[in-house]
């Protein structure tokens, strides 16, 4: 059977028992509000800002007037942007706006030594200067100057005046952002916990609790199904030398094994590719994933373990590395050595997507319950377990004298906090 892979990201997830069928995830409260993507529709060259994807923004964050988001969304004006270009300059006033509808632009700070420094990168669904929306706009901290070809929608302030003029909802939920008391919180987003530490004598301490989420997020196991079917002839007759119908039965778990890894990566409601914090997508700094790129992936998190990339993505980071003479190095994994960069094990995994475009996404785990990472959920002991979450089930004989069995896999995966996994995106291969 050629579509057998290495499948590393099953080997190498810590398998967590569910045995109501159900995992919770509790989690600190975060106030992180407004921290996700603007996201546009385009209709040939005209982009224009989807109205309720507006409320991603901070300050607008909560705020519940179609109308008035549809207003913003018409102020919106688009300009287009060659490679090179500055889109803001830092120290010049803030009077609108950036939203990054397509391509790539690089935030450029003054670095130590009268230099430019980059401070990352901005991409689609990206914004800068939401801040100005609330109270006196101020002057721009930092220059945005286009990586790619840009198409950028700009939000003038003056637009947003007379709109809020018109709408008494938005000027009332500015007003109300602009007034409210800062949110003790960690550098996290975390709700604060209050300490004391270096006093001495006998000091009123501070009260404190953990403030949890109050909806925190569940995770139910997913199923791949398929039913086997053999016809009695065989069953009879081909057992020796070998069993035919083990033989399909390996050859069916293999199949489902692939599709349980496709769905982990890609599955829209618990797929890593789609599970990851805003805060943890990266993009690259110019087209293909480079030894800066990867550092910067990895710096992420306190203790990224591994990392995951489709096997031409791995092939364009060694493209990079070879054109700067750098070495990547080696891990070994149960007995297998394999190629690594920072100690890490990069593990190919052709279950991640790659784009008409040409490009891909690296992912970056940390993993198990007691690093608080990302962890495999199945439920074992189940009726008729074949293997640990998959169990085979004799569905009957038909009148044909074919014989049905039921495979089934049940998975799902939980990210426990957010830094345990972070994604590089839109790299090119």
């Amino acid at each position: 059977m050629q579509g057998i892979s290495p499948r590393w990201l099953l080997k190498v997830l810590p398998w967590v028992q569910v045995s109501g069928g159900t995992f919770r995830v509790n989690r600190r409260l975060a106030h992180t509000l407004g921290d996700g993507r603007v996201e546009c529709v385009a209709t040939g060259a005209d982009f224009r800002v989807i109205p309720a994807e507006l409320t991603e923004l901070p300050p607008l964050h909560g705020l519940d007037d179609p109308a008035a988001l549809d207003a913003l969304a018409d102020a919106c004006v688009q300009r287009e942007y060659g490679p090179g270009e500055a889109v803001v300059e830092a120290g010049r006033p803030v009077t609108e706006v950036v939203l990054i509808a397509h391509g790539k632009v690089r935030r450029l700070g003054r670095g130590a030594y009268e230099g430019e420094t980059s401070l990352g990168t901005l991409a689609d669904g990206d914004f800068a200067g939401d801040g100005a929306l609330l109270g006196e706009p101020g002057a721009w901290e930092h220059t945005l100057r286009t990586v790619t070809r840009c198409t950028v929608l700009t939000l003038p302030l003056h637009r947003v005046a007379e709109v809020a003029g018109a709408h008494p909802a938005l000027r009332a939920h500015l007003d109300e952002a602009a007034a409210a008391p800062p949110v003790a919180r960690n550098k996290r987003g975390e709700a604060d916990i209050a300490l004391a530490s270096g006093h001495e004598g006998e000091p009123v301490l501070p009260g404190t609790f953990v403030d949890y989420e109050t909806s925190p997020r569940e995770y139910e196991l997913s199923v791949a199904q398929t039913v086997l079917r053999v016809h009695t002839r065989v069953a009879d007759l081909y057992g020796e030398p070998m069993d035919q119908v083990e033989e399909q039965l390996k050859l069916t778990i293999q199949a489902l094994r692939e599709r349980q890894e496709h769905e982990l990566v890609n599955n829209r409601e618990f797929g890593l590719l789609h599970n990851a914090d805003p805060r943890q997508r990266l993009h690259t700094r110019s087209g293909p994933p480079t030894p800066d790129d990867l550092d910067e992936l990895i710096s992420r998190r306190r203790k990224t373990q591994y990392l995951l990339a489709h096997p031409r993505t791995i092939a364009a980071f060694g493209r990079e590395c070879n054109a700067r003479g750098v070495h990547p190095g080696h891990a070994e994994i149960d007995g297998t050595r394999i190629g690594a960069w920072r100690g890490i094990p990069l593990l190919p995994c052709d279950k991640i997507p790659v784009t008409p475009a040409g490009t891909s996404s690296v992912l970056a785990l940390r993993t198990g319950q007691e690093n608080q990472g990302v962890v495999g959920l199945r439920q074992t002991g189940i009726p008729e377990e074949y293997e640990p979450g998959l169990n085979v089930r004799f569905m009957g004989i038909n009148d044909q004298a074919v014989i049905s069995y039921l495979v089934s896999a049940y998975f799902s995966a939980a990210v426990l906090v957010p830094d345990a996994l972070g994604v590089l995106a839109d790299a090119e291969v």
